[in-house]
């Protein structure tokens, strides 16, 4: 008995030690593995951003209530226009001097031709906002209370020889929200990549669906867009209010120049409204420039969007 007993500790050990080596060899492997992945990941990671040359303009800053504003001036002198940009999702009013941005390679481009460009006034209500007039949302109104506070902010910019709008992405359709809704106060109007949508945020699920789907746009960032409008807009009336769509069918040719562009692939789904929008602006004979691009959301030709904004 003790003989057979010591037989079967031996056997027991050595089933465990037989079980135990192959998971053993699994983990160094997975161990190999993972460090393999990791060093992998650190050669192969990017280790900078292309950068911009071009020289920054001077910039001071301000707020004024709710808006915050910074206003930028070429070193070399500016035009007596004054251009009010308003930035996209969750940028700030810093953004215009940031020398891996767009905003950049407008400066580069105006810096290479030796025309002045115009004061630069960059607004923000913070990293996500739209303009809409006061109505039932708690939230609205931020299209009357910016048009209140461009006085007190010229008194420090200087009072524009003409007044322009820029924008993308969510600042694309705040400026052709502005600009259609006040044509007599701006000349011209630059929109890139802006949420202009051929159906309204509040119609049925299957319409959106559709619409999604027509364009290829991601459901996540149509989701974003439906909460963005919602917050701002009670109901389908409101949201016509500030739809570029609607505002443009009251349009003349007395109206702001407009600048759109837009990338065939925009993952918002843009490409589409945006492409109408010009049809019916060039409809009702306002002068409209129109860079459809090979590319992604707010993909942009910054050669012709500074000329179109230093003429």
């Amino acid at each position: 008995m003790i003989a057979m007993s010591n037989h079967s500790k031996k056997l027991r050990r050595l089933t465990a030690f037989a079980v135990r080596r192959p998971n053993r060899y699994w983990l160094i492997g997975a161990l190999i593995i993972a460090s393999l992945y990791y060093a992998w990941g650190q050669i192969t990671q990017p280790r900078g951003d292309q950068a911009v040359a071009f020289r920054p303009a001077t910039q001071s800053c301000g707020t004024d209530g709710p808006l915050r504003y910074c206003i930028y001036r070429d070193q070399r002198g500016t035009n007596g226009d004054v251009l009010y940009h308003l930035h996209g999702r969750n940028l700030d009013e810093r953004i215009w001097n940031d020398d891996t941005y767009l905003t950049a390679m407008v400066q580069a481009e105006w810096q290479r031709s030796a025309a002045f460009p115009p004061t630069v006034v960059e607004l923000s209500y913070g990293p996500t906002w739209l303009l809409t007039p006061k109505g039932d949302k708690a939230d609205s109104g931020l299209l009357d209370d910016m048009m209140r506070r461009l006085p007190a902010i010229e008194a420090k910019a200087g009072r524009p020889r003409r007044r322009l709008l820029m924008g993308e992405s969510m600042g694309g359709l705040n400026v052709l929200i502005a600009g259609l809704s006040h044509p007599s106060r701006f000349a011209k109007v630059a929109a890139l990549c802006p949420g202009i949508y051929a159906v309204s945020p509040f119609a049925s699920f299957a319409e959106i669906r559709a619409a999604a789907k027509r364009t290829g746009a991601d459901p996540k960032m149509i989701f974003g867009v439906w909460m963005l409008a919602r917050k701002y807009a009670a109901n389908d009336a409101e949201w016509q209010r500030i739809s570029p769509l609607a505002l443009i069918e009251q349009a003349r040719p007395d109206y702001p120049a407009l600048y759109l562009s837009n990338g065939l692939y925009d993952a918002y789904g843009n490409f589409e409204g945006s492409q109408r929008l010009v049809d019916i602006a060039r409809a009702h004979g306002v002068k409209t420039e129109w860079h459809p691009l090979y590319g992604g959301h707010c993909a942009a030709d910054a050669a012709s969007l500074a000329a179109f904004l230093s003429s």
